[in-house]
């Protein structure tokens, strides 16, 4: 009598759960649920760079404008912000892959050291022209972002299996995860801001090009003070015992998978195509209401407006942990849609009273990253087992960048063709709430409600493969013995 694919499923689990209380035997509970700890936070500073790094150009960019009148345009100011953008997106697809078939650790030892590269090019920026700087800031940032992509699969997937370590760990995953990536994320937006106005005190507020270097230049703090660290970890007990080295099964794979794959994709794609211009062109939308602000309080009410995205991403993780990953993603989008229809429909009375704005724009950015913000990591890290977590996120993470870059293209045109500003800002958050609807009813119906504990799927995943005639006779055993040798 053959087996049923659920006895397939129990038995795997059972030989797995052996082999695996041999291992954890290997190491005492203390001293793994410190060592998860330890990767999830080593994680969080690595992505607080990358926000970091990402957003200090938006602040750099009216500077550029008013030392290099020859060579900053419009057109320039464009690929600056797209060439980090493209190399991230390079970057997640290519180190998703790299970190499934290769290992967690070395992936995360290449993204430092592309990442640190870049920042160390882009602040060394020269040429026989300013046009020429130019060139080479743009590809060193493209370079940078390529470092900074793979960070994405490369943090969210190390972070995720850190935090199943244990069980204490598991409980709490949707927290620790949402603390180590979105608000990583968004700390670093926060932080870029502040750095820019503490240079500019420094320099008494005068345009210098000292200015825009040593803020570039401080990117590369973080990622040279967790080197040590990051040489040092360890693959994942997940990942050493789930490991495909070769050969992947990606038609079996599609088969199974093409529901979420789709799901976690245009969820972020919605996402990123809202949060991203709006986070961005937050300082631009604030001088547009204040046009005699002064550089330094267009970048402080940016920043402050930022700032609410912190208890947002905190509040995410609360709930993630406490109805659901799916369903705080939901939740999340469909508030963010309401907020954003009700200030684009009284954005006159709202802007009116500049303060009520600023809180009422910064309760909208909070919202988003309450729902999709936090939820798109982890919702593309659990709906899939582990040998391809980082395929599947490096893919849904390059699709929302991808949403991020188009949102950030089409915003200021969207606004530049109504007759008005306000009618312009009216426009741009009336598509932003319709992306937030659709975003809803995308995480609703493709994104599967998955067991909190990583090993389920990878038992029934493995299953499946051997049902379908796939070979698992190699399928994480051979790596796991040479890590015990």
């Amino acid at each position: 009598m053959e087996a049923s694919p659920s006895d397939s499923v129990m038995k795997m689990e059972d030989k797995h759960q052996d082999r695996t209380d041999q291992w954890d035997l290997d190491q005492p509970l203390p001293a793994r649920k410190s060592s998860g700890v330890l990767n999830v936070v080593i994680s969080g500073i690595a992505l607080f760079s990358d926000g970091y790094n990402a957003q200090i150009i938006g602040y750099m960019e009216p500077l550029f404008s008013v030392l290099y009148k020859d060579g900053m345009s419009s057109t320039m100011k464009a690929r600056l912000s797209n060439s980090y953008l493209i190399g991230e997106i390079f970057g997640m697809l290519f180190f998703g892959v790299l970190i499934d078939r290769i290992g967690r650790r070395t992936g995360i030892i290449t993204t430092t050291a592309f990442l640190i590269l870049g920042i160390v090019l882009a602040t060394a920026a020269h040429g026989n022209s300013q046009l020429g700087m130019f060139w080479m800031m743009v590809v060193a940032r493209g370079i940078a972002g390529f470092g900074a992509g793979g960070e994405y699969p490369v943090c969210a997937t190390s972070a995720t299996e850190a935090a199943d370590e244990t069980i204490q760990l598991r409980q709490r995953r949707g927290f620790l995860v949402a603390v180590t990536t979105d608000f990583a994320v968004d700390l670093g937006f926060v932080a870029a801001g502040l750095v820019a106005m503490i240079i500019l005190a420094c320099y008494h507020q005068q345009n210098s090009e000292g200015v825009w270097r040593v803020c570039f230049g401080l990117g590369i703090v973080l990622p040279l003070s967790i080197c040590f660290f990051r040489v040092r970890m360890v693959n994942s007990t997940q990942y050493q015992n789930h490991a495909i080295k070769s050969n992947y099964p990606y038609w079996l794979v599609i088969r199974r998978y093409w529901k979420p794959m789709l799901g976690t994709s245009l969820a972020w794609f919605c996402y990123d195509f809202v949060t991203y211009p709006f986070g961005l062109f937050s300082s631009t939308i604030i001088e547009q209401l204040n046009p005699n602000n002064t550089t330094v309080q267009n970048i402080g009410y940016g920043t402050v407006i930022n700032c609410f995205y912190l208890p947002g991403c905190l509040l995410g993780g609360y709930l993630m942990d406490k109805i659901g990953r799916k369903q705080n993603m939901t939740l999340g989008f469909i508030l963010w849609g309401i907020w954003a229809f009700i200030l684009g429909g009284a954005l006159g009375p709202i802007q009116s009273v500049f303060p009520l704005f600023v809180v009422m724009y910064g309760i909208f950015q909070a919202l988003g990253e309450m729902g999709p913000g936090v939820s798109t990591f982890l919702c593309a890290a659990e709906s899939f087992p582990t040998p391809l977590r980082g395929h599947f996120l490096g893919f849904a993470a390059a699709v929302g960048k991808a949403g991020a870059s188009i949102g950030t293209e089409v915003f200021t045109p969207i606004q530049s063709s109504f007759s008005s500003t306000e009618k312009g800002q009216q426009a741009v958050f009336l598509i932003g709430a319709a992306f937030c609807m659709v975003g809803g009813l995308i995480a609703w119906a493709l994104i599967p409600d998955m067991s909190r504990e990583l090993e389920t799927e990878d038992a029934r995943f493995k299953a499946y493969l051997e049902a379908h005639g796939y070979d698992i006779s190699l399928y994480g055993e051979a790596l796991v013995v040479s890590q015990r040798v």
